[in-house]
Order: structure tokens, then C-alpha cells, then sequence
């Protein structure tokens, strides 16, 4: 069997789905591997270093489609790329299955095997495949990095002759993976954090990396079984506005990362928020791509709103590439792993599988 991948589209996406240490894996587990000239040239990953591994490369990326069993790839390929795959062939990567639904339908009728990672279920036998996770860590971290690159005045609390600097406040608004790793960034770096999220479970996470938990009176614990947040009720949502309200004129710096998967990004820092904030306050927008959790969020834009910068980046992953890339590759080596029949040397779709089952798009 073979397992190929192509160039992505390198201005929107310079991650990579396969790399040369995953390469010599994919290629001990039996497979023949494919990919593109010059793939990975931009991580600082060779052609040679591939190529010294056993991978076969060609500059024809319909060539490599139509010769693929399956197709590995950080999202869902161009029209013209999708219009290459034919029967029984597999598709793995991050496919968005809510915003690419009638594509993905296409496909199924075509009786092409899409997997698409972001489904993954929440158990311990997906956690080394959770692709969701991996790279909400990396994210969590650039977006503290990058608003505090953008902050004019120092992080941690200095003690000097002329005068004692306080430490920034920082604000985590969801308490997910990203957000603890937000929090955890954002710590060790000296500040004064605290957090906010609809599932009171995360109380005790939060508090176990230093911050300080925000809890609206009277919250419900607002989390679905897979572990994710749920939509809020209005009155919950009310309660919730007036707590960051006065949180808000507090704080320096404001990490988003509300997400509910499938759906626009909750909006929970309105306009008059935002006006009652600090000038030279910074609003780093990690959910830009899905609405944005602020009134004036624009992806890849800087706005600036009474003072206050908000910024939001349609793939922060673009600047943590390499890093990104190797844990991605890992991830998605894992699912394939967990999909191939060794004895037989072919894909078990076994439905009976949780993972396999949650994943593949009917």
C-alpha cells in the first residue's frame, strides 16, 4: 500500500502532514510513501533527508494522488485535487467537516474513505492521535508570545531603585487546551493570570498552573460529554458579561479561545467592553478564524479600538511550523497506524471501532 501527500498551498498553510522521521515509520510499518518535490523544503526538511529514508518524490502531484491508497494532509485539498481520487481510496487530515459538509457528502458517494481528525472522540486510546490537542497546545502559547511582544511595558513584577514595575494581569477566556496552555505560558513568564470558562470542571486546572478562576454566580457546568464547552444560556450569558465588565478594566492583556465546535465562535467581549478597557490594553484572538470571541475581531488584522489592539491571525500554526508539523505527523501516523491491517497489508474500516466510526464521513 501507499501512502502519498502534496504540497499544500504554502501561503495559507506551511505545516506539512508527513516528515522524514515519520516517513521511515509509515515506510517500517509496510507502506510505500509518496510526496511531493521540494514538500517540506521550507521546514528545513530536504528533499534528500526524505529521499534518504526510502520516500519516493515527484514533481507530478496528480501522478502522486492517483497512485495513493491513501492521501495524509493538514486539510481538505483544492476541488482539483479532490476531482483526482478515485474508489476505495482514503483521505486523512482535518477536513472541517461542518464547513466542507456537501463536499465531504460528495466524496462518500463517490465511495472515497474521508477521515476527518477533528472528530476524534475523547477517550484514552485516540489521546495520541488528538490532533485538536497538539496543536491547541502550540497555539495557546504563540498567541501569549505574540501579544506580549506587542505589549509596551514589562510582563513580571520588577523591584527597582527608582521604583517597583507591577506585573501584567492577563485574562484567559477559555479554559481549554489552548487557554491552559495560555495560562501555564503566561505564568512562567512572570504575570498575573486569570480565567473564565463555562465548564466549572476546569476550576481545578486552572488553579493547579497558578491562575486565579472566575466563576459567575450561580454557573451550571456547561460541557458535553466529549469534553468540550456547550452554548451558554442567556441568562448564564448575562451574568457572565457583567463579571468581565469590571474584570475587564483591570486587565492588560485578554487571550480568546472560546470555541464550540461545529459552530460561530461565541461573542463574549462586546463593544462597550472593549471601550472601557486600558489603553495599550492587547486582545489576542485565537477564535478570529470562526467569528472571533471580541466585537471587533478581523483575521489577520490589527485593529485598534479606544487604545486597545485586537489581533487575530487566520493560522497561528504558520509561525510554529516545524514544531507543529512533527507533532501533527505523529498524530496522524498514529491514526493510520490504528486503521492498518498488518497481517493483511490493507485499511480495516471496522466500524466497530470508536475512533474509526466518530471519524469517517458517511
Amino acid at each position: 500500500m501507499r501512502i502519498v501527500s502534496v504540497s499544500e498551498n504554502k501561503n495559507i498553510e506551511k505545516r506539512v502532514a508527513v516528515t522524514p522521521d515519520i516517513a521511515k515509520k509509515y515506510i517500517s510499518l509496510g507502506f510505500d510513501v509518496s510526496i511531493s518535490k521540494n514538500y517540506g523544503t521550507h521546514l528545513g526538511f530536504s528533499d534528500s533527508s526524505y529521499q534518504n529514508q526510502g520516500v519516493v518524490l515527484d514533481e507530478n502531484e496528480k501522478n502522486i494522488i492517483e497512485k495513493g491508497d491513501i492521501i495524509v494532509q493538514l486539510s481538505l485539498p483544492s476541488d482539483e485535487k479532490l476531482s483526482l481520487l478515485k474508489e476505495n481510496q482514503s483521505l486523512i487530515g482535518v477536513l472541517n467537516s461542518y464547513a466542507n459538509k456537501e463536499k465531504l457528502e460528495d466524496l462518500a458517494k463517490r465511495k472515497i474513505n474521508s477521515f476527518s481528525l477533528e472528530l476524534l472522540p475523547r477517550i484514552t486510546r485516540a489521546q495520541s492521535m488528538d490532533i485538536l490537542s497538539s496543536q491547541a497546545n502550540l497555539a495557546g502559547y504563540k498567541a501569549v508570545i505574540e501579544s506580549f511582544a506587542h505589549f509596551e511595558k514589562a510582563i513580571p513584577m520588577m523591584m527597582t531603585a527608582a521604583g517597583t514595575i507591577p506585573a501584567a494581569k492577563v485574562l484567559v477566556v477559555g479554559a481549554g487546551v489552548a487557554g491552559l496552555q495560555a495560562i501555564a505560558t503566561a505564568k512562567r513568564m512572570g504575570a498575573i493570570v486569570f480565567a473564565t470558562d463555562v465548564r466549572i470542571s476546569s476550576k481545578e486546572q486552572v488553579e493547579s498552573l497558578g491562575g486565579k478562576f472566575l466563576i459567575v454566580e450561580g454557573a451550571e457546568n456547561l460541557e458535553t460529554e466529549g469534553g468540550y464547552a456547550k452554548e451558554a444560556s442567556d441568562d448564564f450569558k448575562k451574568k457572565q458579561e457583567e463579571l468581565l465588565s469590571e474584570t475587564l478594566k483591570k486587565i492588560d492583556i485578554v487571550i480568546c479561545t472560546a470555541l464550540i465546535p461545529g459552530k460561530k465562535a461565541p461573542l463574549i467581549i462586546k463593544e462597550d467592553m472593549i471601550n472601557n478597557m486600558k489603553a495599550g490594553s492587547i486582545i489576542y484572538d485565537l477564535a478570529a478564524i470562526q467569528g472571533g470571541n471580541t466585537a471587533h475581531t478581523e483575521v489577520d488584522k490589527i485593529i485598534l479600538k479606544n487604545g486597545v489592539k485586537i489581533m487575530g491571525e487566520t493560522n497561528i500554526l504558520n509561525k510554529l511550523p516545524t514544531s507543529a508539523s512533527n507533532l501533527y505527523a505523529k498524530n496522524v501516523f498514529n491514526f493510520v497506524s490504528n486503521l492498518y491491517d498488518k497481517e493483511n497489508k490493507n485499511i480495516n474500516i471496522n466500524l466497530e471501532d470508536e475512533i474509526i466510526k466518530k471519524t469517517l464521513i458517511k
